[in-house]
């Protein structure tokens, strides 16, 4: 509001330089002094000093209109809406024509109020006008389908319990962006702070990290997160994976930046943070490049950007890692995201297809509102949704993410009852509509199974029906830690594999889970290499009764074929397994053509005959009880055996 007051009166504070200043509408010397006294405290940021004199004016002169649109401005600013509407409609009844613009400031304060009828019949004078200018039509037009859809918002909320984080996370000071692990057990968060050192945009204030960690249901007392993240630069709008080994951010001004701010990247080494690394082109640019949001299974960084090519002043984008590993040519989100305004605060669910944003430009209940879209077949968005009022108003809302489960968000807000300053965290429990897919994890460590040593190992989640590899990560080098997320609805195969070890392999069937929320808790024991081991191929499907293959133990063969061939002189026996239902006979037929059909499929992709033989054991060899349906599942099984290492 400021600046548009500026331009508006053309302002000057000396009181000595009144005789060449434009002509003010009073005739009253006092009414005048008091005015330019007032433009001084104004200038100076001091509003209050200058609203007190502003009212001395119009108390000289009620017809005094500069003072009243300046007047109706500070208390604009200073979100004393119903003030400004006073002064605003004062200004408006003098003369409606002197500065049409006011319609449209006035209509923003009834929006701030949920005057929407009022408001809208004032954005009706405003476009009715023919001297506005191409800008403020605009504007006027976008506030006017702003207002239309709030006043039906208003009439429909949704339902909002907003949750203090509490006095661990939450302090006197502001506290904003959010980001979270998976597992729900490390918050980190932006906190901005006084800092007398340096001199910026900010009212000499600096940004940090600062980590909380959740035990027994509790956030804990944050932490500054601390070198080499932190910096005496600004730090800010931060997401860490969903693993917690990366930490991508903005970073502002720094010596080496590509531009104003910069998005760096940071991976754990062992339980501390490497020394960051600047993303690099063609993600940064030489313009404004912040806000990242990295897709759970790594490959995907969305992003925002004022660079040329938007479809407004900043765009949402997305970089997609190549098959060398770099991060690729950015590309615009398009219409269905971006707007002429501001579309910025990305963030990606876990499901790697829900992405909540906030958005200056879509329909909303004023400023920024947050959004959410769903990922379409073709990779493109669907149409934005308002995620609804309350959690949205007539102020700025941004920065809001969602727990993996889809249940509950969190986000920072200001200005309320039970805050601890300023801005502060809140969460509370999304409602059904605005849910992304319900996302669990496996999650655990990764270790020798003859040393204990832990490992760092590739593991890989594979979507069975399309045998798409939807994530491919490592564990920690140091701490063996690794945590993978699994969509619901879908079937996987897991593995994890390392030079001289036998590979790992798991099955999730999410698809007919009823208790797809709860997390897979699963250390990894990795076999060495050696005679006599097996690995049970947990992704080995066959019709019941049947021996061939079904489609989906494609990637799972694929698997035991890279194996063989990385390890040239390992020899194996592929063996069959079934339960004990049924015809001996049959089963131990079953098993033997079962244990063939894999053979055969090696075989018809490059594995030499010699380094391989096949063997059928029926239900000689159960490794559960048979007397249960999950003992009986276990026992239905294919392995292979390392017969020798010639």
């Amino acid at each position: 509001m400021r600046i548009k007051i500026c331009l508006l009166l053309l302002l000057v504070a000396p009181l000595a330089m009144l005789a060449q200043t434009p002509e003010l509408h009073t005739k009253s010397d006092k009414a005048k002094k008091h005015y330019l006294r007032a433009m001084e405290a104004y200038d100076m940021g001091k509003n209050e000093a200058a609203a007190n004199d502003f009212i001395k004016a119009i108390e000289s002169d009620p017809n005094f209109i500069e003072a009243h649109i300046v007047l109706a401005g500070i208390y604009q600013d200073s979100k004393k809406y119903d003030k400004a509407i006073t002064e605003y409609k004062a200004a408006l009844a003098l003369d409606p024509n002197f500065f049409p613009n006011n319609y449209y400031n006035l209509a923003e304060s009834e929006v701030a109020l949920q005057l929407f009828s009022d408001a809208k019949e004032h954005l009706k004078k405003l476009l009715g006008q023919q001297k506005i200018s191409p800008d403020i039509k605009k504007k006027g037009e976008h506030l006017l389908a702003n207002a239309s859809f709030a006043e039906n918002a208003v009439k429909s909320p949704v339902p909002f319990d907003p949750k203090n984080l509490g006095p661990n996370v939450n302090t006197r000071f502001e506290e904003y962006l959010p980001t979270l692990t998976a597992d729900e057990q490390t918050l980190i968060v932006t906190v901005k702070m006084p800092d007398d050192t340096i001199r910026n945009d900010w009212n000499n204030s600096s940004e940090d990290f600062y980590m909380s960690k959740k035990v027994d249901g509790q956030w804990q007392k944050r932490s500054n997160v601390g070198p080499p993240i932190n910096t005496p630069a600004n730090e800010g709008a931060q997401c860490i994976s969903p693993d917690g080994q990366f930490l991508f951010y903005t970073l502002c001004n720094s010596p080496g930046g590509m531009g104003r701010c910069d998005i760096y990247f940071s991976m754990k080494e062992g339980k501390k943070w490497g020394i960051p690394k600047n993303v690099g082109p063609p993600v940064n640019s030489k313009y404004w490049d912040s806000q990242p949001s990295l897709s759970s299974d790594g490959n995907t960084l969305y992003f925002v950007s004022n660079r040329p090519g938007g479809k407004g002043e900043k765009d949402i984008w997305s970089s997609t890692l190549t098959k060398d590993g770099y991060w690729g040519t950015p590309v615009n989100l398009g219409d269905s995201i971006n707007t002429a305004y501001s579309d910025m605060s990305p963030f990606i669910h876990p499901d790697n297809k829900t992405l909540y944003f906030a958005s200056e430009g879509q329909p909303g209940m004023g400023r920024h509102d947050i959004f959410y879209a769903r990922m379409k077949k073709d990779g493109s968005f669907g149409t934005p949704v308002n995620i609804g009022y309350p959690i949205n108003t007539s102020g700025d809302e941004f920065s809001l993410i969602v727990n993996s489960k889809g249940n509950l968000a969190y986000f920072a807000s200001a200005d309320r009852k039970e805050g601890y300053g300023n801005l502060d965290l809140y969460s509370f429990d999304l409602y059904e509509k605005a849910r992304p897919t319900l996302v669990t994890y496996v999650k655990g460590k990764v270790f020798d199974s003859e040393s204990k040593k832990l490992l760092d190992a590739r593991l890989e989640l594979i979507d069975l029906e399309t045998s798409k590899v939807v994530a491919d990560m490592y564990s920690n080098s140091s701490t063996g830690e690794y945590l993978v997320c699994l969509p619901a609805n879908k079937n996987y195969a897991f593995t994890a594999s390392r030079n001289g070890y036998l590979f790992y392999s798991e099955n999730f069937s999410l698809k007919e889970n009823k208790n797809q929320a709860e997390p897979y808790l699963i250390d990894i024991a990795m076999k060495p290499i050696k005679a006599g081991e097996k690995v049970v191929l947990k992704n080995i499907f066959f019709e019941t009764g049947k021996y061939n293959l079904k489609d989906e133990s494609k990637s799972e063969l694929n698997k035991l074929g890279d194996f063989l061939n990385l390890n040239p002189k390992v020899k194996i026996e592929v063996s069959g397994h079934t339960d004990n239902v049924g015809d001996d006979k049959m089963n131990q037929t079953l098993s033997l053509n079962r244990a063939k059909s894999v053979y055969d499929y090696l075989l018809n992709n490059g594995i030499a005959a010699e380094r391989l033989t096949y063997k059928g054991y029926g239900e000689t060899q159960p490794v559960e009880s048979n007397d249960t349906d999950k003992g009986r599942a276990a026992n239905r099984r294919t392995e292979f055996k390392v017969v020798s290492l010639e």
